[in-house]
């Protein structure tokens, strides 16, 4: 499965992830390597989780474009 994450430095210089499919799944890591891999767990965890739970696995998310 392949999945679109997001990753952003926060103020103590930590880089936050997110998946924007599966709502509430994110992480972090001290180095864009480090926040990928620690995504790729939270995900797989997510995933179980909502299995688990009957729930979809994802949800849909689109590419939208506004002006600038």
């Amino acid at each position: 499965m392949r999945l679109l994450v997001t990753l952003e430095p926060d103020e103590t210089g930590m880089i936050v992830t997110e998946c924007p499919s599966i709502p509430g799944c994110a992480s972090q890591g001290r180095t864009e390597f480090e926040a990928l891999e620690n995504i790729r767990e939270a995900i797989a965890a997510c995933l179980e989780a909502r299995r688990a739970n009957h729930m979809p696995l994802t949800v849909s998310v689109h590419e939208v474009e506004v002006p600038a």
